[in-house]
């Protein structure tokens, strides 16, 4: 598995959704469908995405319950503790 330790967990995710939605500023709070403008397609992309960069599995079922950056976040944090 690829070392992030430079980085942390939280801004590897906000980098991600940065460069996914082609936005400069990603809060905690930011909303993926309310203030990035998410449709479910991209939703889908994103979570492909942070699986294969962050070596970790988003089910389909929990990627649903993921509406804001922060829970994204949290998620994350916790897949990689195992």
């Amino acid at each position: 598995m690829e070392s992030h330790s430079s980085l942390s967990t939280e801004e590897l995710v906000k980098g991600i959704i940065r460069q996914h939605f082609g936005v400069m500023q990603v809060r905690n709070n930011s909303s993926l469908v309310d203030d990035l403008g998410a449709k479910e397609h991209d939703i889908v992309e994103l979570a492909m995405t942070l699986e294969e960069k962050l070596d970790i599995q988003i089910p389909d079922e929990e990627m649903e319950k993921l509406t804001t950056v922060q829970a994204l976040i949290d998620f994350v944090i916790n897949a990689q503790r195992g």
